[in-house]
């Protein structure tokens, strides 16, 4: 099954070419294209194939990319471009040969990029890289995860040590691994929702009892308008888009709110429709309001304010009284703050016009069924959880949560992500699920609520963690300040990655370090009892069975909960009344724990086989109940605090090219903002070049603007001419991250905030991004 083929080659960034203006449309064609080419050209045909048509499917495997929902008559054709790539990219039957190691050092592998890493191929072999080395080597299983249990048995307290968890895992090995940590002492349970819906469940928990998105798939389909805010479906979660398109089919509307155009919120050529093959598809916004960053919660209060000047006007025909009366509470005191909103202030942090602004209200007040749906664009704000508030006051208004065709719905880009956090992956999980886990395994869950990502990595600085665990992910890419983090994670004792390729994270290290490579979630898991399936949930609490359907490209892989259970006998052992043997046999022991813990999936093992899983209960959504401390939704009074930019700085958002998903690079292509052959690029207003005597094509330094005076610099970016608001530029993420200072995070949540970050940018000191400019960015010492 696994074979080797020639590396790949580093894309030299000098090489970058703008390929004319940004598209118009997205999909069509050219998706079928640029994701079934790779597909067949990485994976063969037969395993191409393999996987394509049995992803998303209801006896297939969910797509290991977005956590978007799928319609109950699926297509045969239910995957979108971004899937394909990431199965692609998952699946590949290339692997990492032993030599490899040998030949590379760390100190080598940290100026590859993380494309380069990613292509080598897949980990099939545990590696160890002993205190004091600058190279892994392979270890058995048996001598790598001994090596584990002896140094987490020799911390001196459990808090010593932090346990990461990414999206990709599915309930059956969060579940367990969460019992796994909290049983060994802590809650140490950072995870990739720490840097972005963080803030969604923060205000929606606050708000309407529940951080979950309040609407279902069809939904989406019945509602009169939808509004789409800091969100590009287009490249971030393409089949959203299909269900936009049945939105407009119906008759309804839909708004973007977003500072740069994005192609998919334009026009979208449905590849399975002929009018997306043949003819001009369909056109999605019709009304695009390109706000200036930070500016969504000056508009959110706007529209509100207005829709209360309507009730004066016409009293009891704009408000739902009934619904107001009966389930909302702070309704005159959110009125009495919204009436002296300054309208000036307001169109000063939003760069829109007051009749942009107006049209919106307008659209607002005629729609009886809204849905509000965001993404990170609003959640890494520092006001990111009062901006989510005011999503949820303006909703509330008009009764437009708990209907069909209306409600909340924050989209999650990772695909389990919400369902580590139902199966308890939170450092701050509420008392009655821990006196539901100590009952179960008969032992007193830790209370103390633990470190966050961002507290992890200052803990890790001043000596804190000294150990520090991945369930996936990559997150010394991922976190923000990227210095900072990593020379706090060279600080640990320990680092161990259970992962599926190599990344950053994998060289970034503590002093000793493992990789303990696994299954993929497409690939076929067969345990002493037969063969095993798991499950996740997605963005609208669906919970489904998913099913890996090719050959493992090596025998020598362990799953994930079969590597966390060996864990657990190693370090728990039967401190607890658990089963760890058991649970590596056979999944559904685990379910049948799940079923007894986690509020919502009683009789878990049956309903999961039912075709289509099942939903997990929702008050807001099934019945307008909301778990709050008085039982009622809470309109809430936030004060406005507009972004300040003092002359000569620019605001900085990050984000996603076409060609990536998270931290992984799948190529140097973002098509769909004409840039090809590279990704250092800073995209900026026409009016900024001009005004800061700059030219389009030209390098520059971005240099970051804070408080502690801390450099943090990106040098050698092309200027990209692009349609962004006046006074704001982009950059892709991760490279950006090196902007985002550890302590810039939002308010309550503590999500780091890399939508709204100050930078100075000056001209070159080199004109050029060679090669060896690009390896001293990216392995600069602190």
């Amino acid at each position: 099954m696994a074979r080797k083929e020639p590396r790949v080659k580093e894309v030299n960034e000098n090489d970058i070419e703008v390929k004319g203006e940004p598209k118009e449309w997205a999909a069509g064609l050219p998706a079928v294209y640029h994701s079934m080419k790779p597909a067949i050209e990485h994976m063969g045909l037969a395993r191409a194939l393999g996987t394509t048509f049995r992803m998303n499917q209801k006896h297939g495997f969910d797509c290991p990319s977005c956590a978007w929902p799928d319609p109950k008559d699926r297509s045969p054709f239910e995957y979108c471009e971004e899937g394909v790539k990431a199965v692609t990219w998952e699946a590949t039957p290339v692997v990492i040969s032993s030599d490899f190691w040998a030949e590379h050092s760390l100190t080598d592998l940290r100026g590859r990029s993380e494309y380069w890493l990613g292509m080598q191929g897949r980990l099939t072999e545990p590696l160890y890289k002993p205190a004091g080395e600058d190279h892994y080597r392979p270890v058995g299983w048996d001598e790598a995860l001994g090596i584990v249990a002896d140094r987490l048995k020799s911390l001196e307290s459990p808090h010593e040590a932090a346990f990461y968890t990414s999206g990709r895992t599915s309930n059956e090995a969060a579940f367990l691994y969460q019992l796994f940590v909290r049983a060994y002492g802590t809650n140490n349970l950072p995870d990739c929702s720490n840097m972005c819906h963080e803030s969604s469940g923060w205000a929606m928990g606050q708000t309407i009892g529940i951080g979950k998105a309040t609407v279902t798939y069809d939904d989406f389909g019945q509602a009169d308008l939808i509004i789409l805010m800091g969100q590009n479906p287009g490249t971030n979660h393409p089949r959203m888009l299909t269900a936009l398109e049945l939105c407009k089919r119906n008759g309804g509307n839909i708004v973007a709110v977003n500072p740069l155009p994005e192609a998919g919120l334009k026009r979208y050529k449905n590849p399975q429709k002929a009018r997306g093959i043949a003819g001009k598809g369909t056109e999605l916004a019709d009304q695009f309001l390109q706000i200036r960053l930070g500016g969504d919660m000056a508009l959110l209060q706007a529209i509100s304010k207005r829709v209360f000047e309507a009730e004066d006007k016409n009293p009891g025909t704009v408000l739902d009284h009934e619904f107001l009366e009966a389930h909302c509470e702070g309704l005159a005191d959110l009125k009495e703050h919204l009436l002296l909103l300054d309208d000036e202030e307001v169109l000063e942090a939003t760069g829109l016009r007051a009749e942009e602004i107006d049209e919106l209200a307008e659209r607002y007040l005629r729609a009886e069924k809204v849905i509000i749906t965001w993404a990170m664009g609003i959640t890494q704000q520092k006001k990111g959880v009062a901006t989510i508030k005011e999503i949820i006051n303006l909703l509330l208004l008009r009764g437009n949560i708990g209907k069909p065709g209306a409600g909340a719905a924050p989209i999650r880009g990772h695909s389990n992500v919400q369902g580590d956090r139902t199966m308890g992956i939170w450092e701050q999980m509420p008392g009655t699920f821990l006196d539901s886990l100590g009952k179960e395994f008969n032992f007193d869950p830790p209370r103390e609520h633990g470190a966050d990502a961002v507290e992890t990595f200052l803990r890790m600085q001043d000596g804190r963690i000294k150990f520090f665990m991945a369930l996936g992910g990559n997150l010394i890419s991922a976190i923000s300040d990227t210095h900072f983090a990593e020379a706090a994670m060279q600080k640990t004792d320990m680092t161990v990655q259970m992962s599926i390729k190599l990344n950053r994270s994998h060289l970034v290290t503590g002093k000793e370090a493992l990789i303990l490579p696994v299954l993929g979630r497409t690939e076929i898991d067969v345990q002493e009892t037969g063969r095993q399936f798991v499950s996740v949930e997605d963005t609208v609490c669906v919970v489904h069975a998913s099913h890996g359907g090719v050959e493992p490209v090596s025998k020598n892989l362990l799953s994930e909960p079969a590597l966390v259970a060996r864990l657990g006998a190693l370090v728990i052992g039967d401190r607890i009344d658990a089963d760890w043997a058991g649970y590596e046999k056979d999944y559904d022991l685990i379910r049948d724990h799940i079923s007894r813990v986690v509020a919502g999936c009683e009789d878990y093992n049956e309903r999961i086989r039912h075709e289509g899983g099942f939903v997990l209960p929702n008050g807001p959504r099934d019945s307008r109940t909301f778990h709050t401390p008085t039982g009622k939704a809470v309109l809430t009074v936030n004060d406005l605090e507009a972004v300040q930019r003092p002359e000569g700085t620019l605001l900085l958002q990050s984000m996603r090219s076409h060609d990536q998903w998270n931290t992984t690079i799948y190529g140097h292509n973002d098509r769909y903002r004409g840039i090809k052959g590279g990704r250092h690029v800073l995209f900026m207003n026409s009016g900024d070049i001009e005004e800061l005597g700059l030219a389009d094509g030209q390098y520059i330094d971005i240099h970051g603007v804070h408080h502690d005076d801390a450099e943090r610099v990106l040098r050698n970016f092309r200027v990209v001419s692009y349609p962004t608001p006046k006074g704001c530029v982009a950059a892709y993420y991760p490279e950006a991250n090196v902007l985002v200072p550890l302590d810039h995070v939002a308010e309550g949540s503590n999500t780091p905030v890399s939508k709204t970050v100050l930078v100075r940018v000056e001209p070159a000191a080199q004109q050029t991004a060679g090669p060896e400019d690009k390896m001293s960015r990216e392995t600069a010492p602190v």
